[in-house]
């Protein structure tokens, strides 16, 4: 019998252990899409207390706590302490074997606290306590994690309108780890709610300087927004749908839905469609312009809970994988930017793993011999982002694809703990390419060649593709 989470955790095989611990442990961290509050890094922010780190905003634990029957004050609530929050939290995590959470919270109080206990309601205090004495010095801040994590490069999300005043002054902080934003233009293109729609678009008039009467004009604002981004070292851009959008249009039907949302008429479903293919267009050619990187987050269906939205609002545990025949929608979109000579550098993420096999077939459309791996399959992602699900993903590209040009994992989290899941995603990556070389379906002469594979998909993948 293993010990729980040694050394060798998740490594089955010697050679895995040799990939992990000689090649994919000492490379650093590019964690190029994740929801890190840029101010919080700006102004080395210093944490309260393990509840505010660790709890705050994090909805897959406060999912697991509602299922264990534990009152929502205690999760999101304003009328409990800190300490009454983590004790529900450490009653929680013996109901969470073979949930990920498990792990993810030992391997989390392992690298960052140098706690090897098991979190229960026994350990818990204790615990509490000597995680809160360190957050109170100097290297728990908010930097001090990042260099505690080996953290290169981090890219948030961040909207048009943002002033991106945060990265700015992180940057002339002389700051050694660099922080870039990604454009994330969802709002831009979220025309269901004319009257929130005409608000978004008169704070881009505001912030851009460009006045809007027609959608000429809104596009010229964003233009100017994009060209910002760039300014500050934006390198990719990021879109959330429900699917993808490939509808037919006309430039005078994108124009006239445009004056119709904008002067407050709801639109159809047909005319939202439309728009938001023509958007997804235009944003495609000027990723393509610049040289970025395009993402794609898909099928999550959101805020399936009206109450608690109503209550709590979005990205507080309600939403959920959805069923989406997006396929030939996907494929139309790449298409038209393909033919166009406009696609640029590309990144599918599906939140359903029935499309994995869609996505790893979809890649080898658009390949174009430019650059290794110009259209990647991102790495399993929200509830996929799990051993399993990392698996199924990294198996349905290495069958259908080329696992070594892989740009590897991200955290696509707010928490500054998160950084062990770059950690979880190599000891995973190294078990299965490790147990392929004991069965011998990869031969073990080539071990120079495959320790080079793990080191770039760790790592020098992203370096090489990004361009940071």
């Amino acid at each position: 019998m293993k010990n729980f989470m040694d050394e060798n955790f998740l490594l089955q095989t010697e050679t895995a252990q040799k990939l992990y611990h000689e090649h994919a442990a000492k490379m650093p961290i590019i964690d190029y899409h994740c929801h890190l509050i840029p101010q919080m890094v700006a102004d080395d922010y210093k944490f309260k207390s393990l509840t505010e780190i660790w709890l705050g905003g994090d909805h897959y634990k406060w999912r697991a706590m509602r299922t264990n029957g534990v009152d929502e004050r205690f999760c999101t609530g304003k009328d409990t302490t800190d300490w009454e929050k983590f004790e529900k939290w450490a009653e929680t995590v013996p109901y969470t074997f073979r949930n990920p959470l498990y792990h993810w919270t030992h391997l989390e109080l392992k690298t960052a606290f140098g706690i090897n206990k098991i979190l229960n309601p026994q350990t818990a205090r204790k615990i509490y306590d000597e995680c809160n004495e360190k957050l109170s010095q100097p290297e728990y801040s908010a930097r001090g994690m990042m260099r505690r994590y080996h953290v290169e490069v981090v890219c948030t999300t961040d909207d048009p309108i943002d002033s991106l005043e945060y990265h700015i002054k992180t940057r002339e902080s002389g700051f050694e780890i660099k922080m870039l934003p990604t454009w994330r233009p969802d709002k831009a293109m979220a025309v269901e709610v004319p009257a929130d729609f005409r608000s978004y678009v008169e704070k881009l008039a505001e912030v851009s300087s460009v006045t809007i009467s027609n959608f000429d004009d809104m596009i010229a604002a964003l233009r100017k927004r994009h060209d910002f981004f760039a300014e500050q070292g934006c390198r990719l851009s990021d879109h959330g749908i429900e699917e993808f959008y490939a509808e037919d249009y006309t430039d005078a039907e994108i124009k006239a839905i445009f004056n119709k949302v904008y002067g407050g008429t709801e639109l159809t479903k047909e005319e939202i469609l439309k728009f938001k293919s023509a958007m997804l267009i235009i944003f495609g050619e000027m990723d393509w312009e610049k040289g970025w990187t395009q993402q794609f987050h898909y099928g999550a269906i959101r805020n399936n809970n009206t109450k608690m939205f109503k209550l709590l609002g979005a990205d507080t545990g309600f939403d959920s994988i959805g069923e989406f025949t997006t396929a030939k929608a996907m494929a139309k979109f790449l298409d038209r930017l393909n033919t166009n000579g406009k696609l640029t550098k590309t990144i599918l993420y599906n939140l359903n793993p029935c499309a994995n096999e869609v996505i790893a077939t979809m890649l080898g459309n658009f390949q174009d011999g430019s650059i290794p791996g110009k259209i990647q399959f991102g790495s399993g992602w929200w509830f996929l982002d799990q051993k399993d699900g990392m698996e199924k993903q990294m198996n349905a590209l290495s069958v259908l694809g080329l696992l070594s040009r892989f740009v590897g994992m991200l955290t696509d989290s707010r928490s500054f703990l998160s950084y062990p899941r770059h950690e979880y995603f190599r000891r995973t990556l190294c078990n299965l390419v490790g147990r392929d070389i004991e069965n011998g379906e990869i031969p073990a002469s080539e071990m120079e060649r495959v320790n080079q594979m793990i080191e770039d998909i760790s790592y020098n993948n992203a370096k090489n593709f990004f361009k940071f």
